[in-house]
């Protein structure tokens, strides 16, 4: 069965257009190592918690949106071959490619699928 990397972020509201490229532009390489799909989701119906919340999870700042993403991989094994291959990919090194967000602030896991329809 599939593998899932779950991402949440909070993006500098002002900084959409920027993260959506951006994203675009790594979805592209994640797809090339072995990614079956993509997704990034800009927030628009994300309460406030009074215990958890996605927004407290990462922080969210006034000025702020929380992002949700995943990507979809074949299995785990295709999943930790390809994120090592990401990860080391210039076109998406630091210094030449800025984050638009604050990646401290970031959650993230990888998931095993049990329900799928």
């Amino acid at each position: 069965m599939a593998y899932v990397d779950g991402f949440v972020v909070a993006v500098p509201t002002a900084n959409k257009e920027l993260y959506r490229q951006h994203a675009a532009d790594a979805g592209v390489i994640f797809k090339e190592y072995g990614a079956l799909s993509f997704v990034e989701c800009w927030g628009d119906d994300v309460p406030e918690g009074k215990l958890t919340s996605f927004p407290m999870a990462v922080k969210r700042r006034d000025d702020e949106t929380v992002v949700f993403s995943w990507i979809t991989w074949p299995s785990r094994a295709v999943r930790d071959t390809g994120m090592e291959k990401v990860m080391a990919d210039p076109r998406l090194q630091s210094d030449t490619n800025p984050m638009p967000f604050d990646g401290q602030r970031m959650i993230y896991g990888g998931f095993d699928i049990i329900v799928e329809m």
